[in-house]
């Protein structure tokens, strides 16, 4: 657990993760490009940008995904967040992210990469920075009712048809 296994999971994800998009797809080409260069670009304090950890929780049957109102982005987004020297990879930190802002603790998280988005955010750091999110699709299971925590405004089962306005979900 460190640094380096992070680093070796995110370069790992993104060289397997084979995007459809054009778009995608350079996005993929620059975030190996950053962390070719920033062995530390797993962890917030690399301050010019870090990957982030982002969960896209599905309920059982597919088609719900689970949101947080973010208080300090302001909008309904994934769950998901900065990468702990603790965690082994970055899929191990989207999950202790989703089981952390959920509460759902049987959540199932399905192998490589879903997506990935960049964002110019000002986060914890007090500084802008951004935020390169590797996105993991995980499932819940049968029944799961989330429970918000101090992390989030709100947080609720979205139909996968009736997003909240101004969502920026990459759905399949």
């Amino acid at each position: 657990m460190s640094a380096e296994s992070l680093h070796r999971s995110a370069t790992a994800l993104l060289t397997e993760w084979a995007p459809a998009e054009r778009g995608e797809r350079s996005l993929r080409e620059a975030m190996l490009a950053f962390l070719g260069s920033a062995p530390r670009g797993c962890l917030r304090e690399h301050a010019p940008g870090h990957v982030t950890a982002s969960a896209l929780v599905w309920s059982h049957d597919g088609r719900e995904v689970l949101l947080t109102l973010h208080p300090r982005v302001g909008r309904w987004i994934q769950l998901g967040g900065h990468c702990e020297e603790s965690d082994e990879t970055v899929a191990d930190a989207a999950l202790r992210e989703a089981v952390e802002e959920s509460g759902i603790l049987d959540l199932t998280l399905e192998p490589g990469l879903s997506g990935a988005q960049a964002h110019p955010i000002t986060c914890s750091l007090g500084q802008p920075t951004r935020h390169l999110d590797l996105l993991f699709r995980i499932t819940a299971p049968p029944g799961a009712v989330p429970v918000r925590s101090s992390e989030s405004t709100d947080l609720r089962w979205w139909p996968v048809d009736a997003l909240p306005e101004g969502a920026d979900i990459p759905l399949p």
